[in-house]
């Protein structure tokens, strides 16, 4: 049994694989990732930790006194220049976010053909796969939530808004929220341009911000639950992963 985490910026997500099989999954704000110490001790068959870690050392370090004496030390993907498939063309392929590199894995194990990979969450990213495995690159730009409170932090008479969403919206609230989600579909259906033509091609969509960007876009999609864990799952168990 494998148990796979990804760190991220708000929460800990994790899952428990084995066989083939996902056999529990959860999710942890930062501040109690020390519950990770129950998952563990209710599966003494745990025989690997492997994770994404973007949140910073303080929570890799609470991540592994949760699991001491529990289960093995977490190993930590890194981003590489090759790993499943999947080629980086960033300029310095270690810079990556792993989560972007671990949901890339997940996406090409996923869909062998030209795919945006989105992960929407507290900062949504906005990745171009090629058809023959080709990472080219891709966008970073505050999620939806993080772009609604930096206006009412930053702006004078603007409210964190908890609108909806309206094509043509009549009050604040409303157009804070349109207007937010409306950047968000844009950055995604602009960068699909590039492969629209493809045969195949797809929009990989995931992120709890996902079901909201969804409702709006106008291209081929694809929601994938935890495509970071998916893509941790596949590096965790094929020969050529760091």
């Amino acid at each position: 049994m494998i148990l796979l985490i990804d760190a991220g910026n708000t929460r800990v997500k994790w899952g428990l694989f084995g066989d083939g099989t996902w056999h529990d999954e959860g999710a942890l704000e930062h501040a109690h990732v020390g519950d990770l110490a129950a998952v563990a001790a209710a599966r003494p068959d745990i025989a690997r930790v492997f994770g994404s870690n973007v949140a910073g050392g303080s929570v890799a370090d609470a991540i592994a006194r949760a699991l001491h004496g529990r289960a093995p030390a977490p190993e930590w993907l890194r981003s590489s220049a090759a790993c499943c498939g999947v080629r980086n063309a960033y300029d310095n392929p270690a810079q990556l976010g792993t989560d972007r590199w671990a949901a890339l894995i997940g996406a090409r194990a996923l869909h062998p053909a030209a795919c945006l990979v989105i992960n929407a969450g507290t900062a949504t990213t906005v990745d171009l796969l090629d058809a023959d495995g080709l990472f080219r690159g891709g966008l970073i730009l505050p999620g939806e939530h993080l772009m609604r409170r930096s206006l009412a932090r930053d702006t004078a008479q603007l409210p964190f808004a908890e609108g909806r969403f309206d094509a043509a919206p009549r009050n604040t609230a409303d157009a804070i929220v349109s207007g937010c989600l409306n950047a968000q579909a844009g950055a995604v259906e602009r960068m699909f341009r590039h492969i629209a033509g493809e045969p195949r091609a797809l929009c990989l969509l995931s992120g709890g911000g996902a079901d909201a960007l969804a409702e709006l876009l106008a291209i081929p999609f694809r929601r994938v639950d935890n495509l970071v864990l998916k893509g941790l799952a596949v590096a965790a168990t094929q020969p050529d992963a760091p």
